[in-house]
């Protein structure tokens, strides 16, 4: 079986000096890559190379900072190295202007022209113009076979009642779908990049929501995207898509942030 190192050769067209695991990746193997002519690249090997490259030349065509993209073959992505200090902690101000370049790019319906996934989990991305419906179906009911019978009776009350808490007709941004601190790439000077997307087109709160999860964000940061009154509101609905993907994949730790999410909205 030939292995990644003689994949990214062959692709490549170099003979590869080094290769090595990096961390993180839970839903897919990456290496970090040494080229014999000095080049340095990122192999990422499992889920759909194609979806996600296809994603990352979406956020780049916006400005917004994003790996290059050398090669796509099967479930083997090549992506340019980019030189990374830490998360964006290091960057918030910069983050808030990269933001304002992804959102800025704005599609004519929600949703994306195809599926993603998170591991086992199905990501459905079907285009509507209606939002509300399409947090309700996609991001809300379609996870119900897979809770158990208390939050499901729970989420499927929240989806019928969905309206009532998120807009009506927001625009429908570009959004990385997956924005928490491991997938922004920051040095002193700034955000380097955007990685490990699940983009579609949708309410720009729904990125915040992620960041805010798992981060701390300045309120100045905050106070910079000069988001629509009521956001901070509508966060407990909006986080309850990853912390539902999250008991999906990683198992019932994350009940109890489901929970409790679901008794702040009322539910």
């Amino acid at each position: 079986m030939t292995g990644p190192a003689e994949r990214v050769a062959h692709l490549l067209r170099a003979e590869v000096a080094g290769i090595s695991a990096m961390a993180g990746g839970d839903l897919s193997d990456v290496f970090a890559v040494t080229l014999t002519d000095g080049r340095a690249c990122v192999a990422k090997l499992g889920g759909d190379a194609g979806a996600e490259a296809a994603m990352l030349r979406a956020i780049a065509a916006t400005g917004a900072p994003a790996p290059g993209v050398l090669a796509v073959d099967g479930d083997l992505l090549i992506l340019e190295r980019l030189e990374a200090r830490g998360g964006p902690s290091l960057a918030w101000p910069d983050l808030a202007r990269v933001l304002g370049k992804l959102h800025a790019a704005q599609g004519d319906r929600y949703g994306w022209d195809g599926d993603h996934r998170f591991g086992a989990v199905a990501v459905e991305n079907g285009r509507g113009d209606d939002w509300p419906a399409f947090w309700a179906d996609h991001r809300l009911r379609c996870h119900l076979r897979h809770l158990s019978a208390g939050l499901a009776r729970r989420i499927e009350r929240l989806a019928d009642r969905v309206g009532e808490y998120v807009p009506k007709a927001p625009p429908p941004s570009l959004l990385h779908g997956d924005l928490w601190g491991g997938n922004v790439l920051a040095t002193q000077g700034g955000i380097s990049g955007l990685i490990d997307p699940a983009c579609y087109y949708g309410d720009r709160e729904v990125d915040v929501a992620m960041l805010t999860l798992f981060d701390h964000p300045p309120s100045s940061f905050l106070d910079a995207l000069n988001l629509e009154p009521g956001w901070r509101d509508r966060l407990p609905l909006y986080r309850l898509w990853p912390l539902l993907v999250h008991l999906r994949l990683f198992g019932s730790a994350y009940a109890g942030q489901v929970a409790d999410s679901l008794d702040v909205l009322g539910i």
